[in-house]
């Protein structure tokens, strides 16, 4: 017995056992790319002090070394993510990040407000625990967590 479902069209196989492991790279591309874009490159560009100002109204403190290490993940963390590198560390970051946003700060607003942030969330969980994968610099070096 088989672990794999049956294919409905069956000479799809072929191509699905080529780009099998493209799968990991595009998940990676995806989230790693728009947290870049949508928190990293906002923040890099000037954000980052009003993300500083805000937070001792949600109760971080000391604010500004937070607001660059949130900087910091958003960013940086975001390329390793991207390339596969240090890719269980920083996933693992961004994942602790996302769910004290979703728990802490958005949870009492309503599901609306924390939606992103959760799925984002599970998503860099998910890459926390399976790795950066066959295309990823983790796997070419040969080192990971």
């Amino acid at each position: 017995m088989s672990s794999e479902p049956r294919l409905l069209l069956p000479f799809l196989g072929g191509f699905y056992r080529m780009v099998s492991d493209f799968h990991w790279p595009i998940i990676r591309l995806a989230v790693g790319g728009t947290l870049f874009i949508h928190g990293g490159w906002s923040k890099i560009n000037g954000a980052w002090q009003g993300l500083a100002a805000g937070m001792p109204k949600m109760g971080i403190e000391p604010a500004v070394p937070m607001a660059l290490l949130v900087t910091g993940l958003e960013t940086l963390g975001a390329v390793c993510i991207i390339l596969g590198l240090f890719t269980r560390f920083f996933a693992a970051a961004i994942a602790i990040q996302m769910a004290y946003i979703t728990f802490v700060i958005l949870w009492p607003r309503g599901f609306a407000a924390y939606e992103l942030t959760l799925i984002w969330g599970m998503i860099f969980f998910a890459i926390a625990l399976r790795g950066g994968g066959p295309y990823s610099l983790d796997r070419k070096i040969g080192r990971e967590l």
